[in-house]
């Protein structure tokens, strides 16, 4: 028999901020914080895994293109640890219940694990989130561990401490806990994917190369150095999630989009307090948030927005908008930040928004009272591509006969030499 597993995981896009381990070895962090999981319709990771008695070692491909050496992962391996004790204790209580002659042992067994994004690597778009949750979801099918997925979201967060909100979909609560063994620090959903459906998302690709400064070289330089950090961390998150969480379960778009936009900002903010400083944002990313200021100051209502945005530790955007507003935004941010002309993969329009009008993106009429001379027109291709998705669901399983990432040798079937 084939011992083996397919799953996607998707992207979550965190509007209360995590930034900072108390441990560095368990990933618990220095703030509670919030997430929206994104739509696996455009950014995914996707991992299969094979046990075998007849694998020499464990083994793992990443994107096709790499072997890791797991040796030197130790995150990686927690992961693998804390899966393979759950299974040999599920496996001696079937022992106990069948018999241990009816137990296919796989705790014993070596794996291999291929798994690849659909999207950058290391570019602020929380690839290893998606990584480490489709990971250990993976490994919690393969094994059939009758755990909780709150129990599960322990486990992914030591891979990567925002994992553990990738395991849910909807609008997600990473709870810091306060216990040194990280026994309370999980992931718990605030809100179902279909709860605020009219909630809607764009993500702005600026740059898809690796960051030049790692989220965790960079966070524990940020606990090391930055005081505003320390003020943030004691007397800025705790109000704000519990404003933020009263935000979404009441669907109070305008309390919302302050939030997000605020907690960008500080979280930049002590990024700069960082000594040296850390820059993730570049001047195209600052050009995004002058647009999308502009387009909240066309109501001409203050306290009421239309559009906000977040960044995460890189230079790309993520801007939530009601689904009304979408269209409006595409349209601004095509005007400033145009595509070149064999930019085929600027904009797709993946829910018809524009139908025939898909050409005409970046020349329709601004909004009213929008000042359309504030800031210059950039360059084309400043920003690569503009992705348009949805709130959405968890991990998803696969079981389609050409879903799996290995063939029937279980080496990755497309590996690039």
């Amino acid at each position: 028999m084939l011992y083996e597993k397919t799953s996607t995981s998707p992207v979550n896009i965190a509007v209360i901020k995590y930034w900072g381990k108390r441990d560095t070895e368990l990933i618990l962090p220095t703030n509670s914080s919030i997430s929206v999981t994104l739509s696996q319709d455009q950014l995914q990771s996707k991992t299969t895994i094979r046990a075998s008695p007849k694998f020499t070692k464990t083994r793992l491909w990443l994107n096709n293109v790499e072997e890791l050496n797991l040796s030197n992962n130790a995150r990686l391996q927690n992961c693998l640890r804390a899966t393979k004790k759950l299974r040999k204790e599920y496996e001696d209580q079937l022992s106990d219940e069948i018999g241990r002659d009816n137990v296919i042992p796989l705790s014993t067994y070596n794996l291999h694990i291929c798994s690849e994004n659909n999207f950058p690597t290391a570019a602020g778009l929380a690839s290893s989130a998606s990584g480490f949750a489709c990971l250990v979801y993976t490994l919690s099918q393969l094994y059939e561990l009758p755990i909780s997925t709150t129990e599960l979201s322990k486990i992914a967060r030591q891979g990567s401490g925002s994992a553990c909100r990738s395991l849910f979909g909807g609008f997600v609560n990473w709870q810091m806990g306060t216990k040194q063994d990280g026994s309370d620090s999980q992931a718990l959903q605030i809100a179902s994917s279909d709860h605020w459906p009219e909630l809607e998302a764009l993500i702005c690709v600026v740059s898809d190369a690796k960051k030049s400064t790692s989220s965790t070289e960079g966070m524990q330089n940020t606990v090391k150095t930055s005081p505003l950090l320390q003020y943030r961390i004691n007397n800025v998150v705790p109000e704000r999630m519990k404003f933020m969480t009263d935000a979404i379960l009441r669907k109070d778009f305008n309390k919302f989009a302050e939030l997000t936009m605020k907690d960008s900002n500080q979280f930049h903010a002590c990024c700069l307090d960082t000594f040296p400083p850390i820059f993730y944002l570049n001047d195209i990313s600052r050009a995004i948030i002058r647009v999308i200021t502009e387009y909240n100051n066309s109501t001409g209502k203050p306290g009421e927005y239309k559009a906000a945005y977040t960044f995460d530790a890189g230079p790309n955007a993520v801007i939530y908008a009601l689904k009304q507003n979408i269209p409006d935004i595409i349209n601004l941010i095509s005007k400033y930040f145009p595509p070149s002309q064999n930019n085929l993969n600027y904009f797709s329009d993946p829910y018809n928004l524009f139908s025939n009008e898909s050409e005409k993106i970046g020349k329709l009429p601004l909004p009213n009272n929008f000042n359309e001379d504030f800031i210059h027109i950039f360059p084309n291709d400043s920003i690569k591509q503009i992705l348009h998705t949805r709130v959405g669901k968890g991990p998803r399983l696969k079981s389609g006969s050409n879903d799996s990432l290995l063939n029937s040798d279980g080496f990755p079937k497309n590996l690039k030499s």
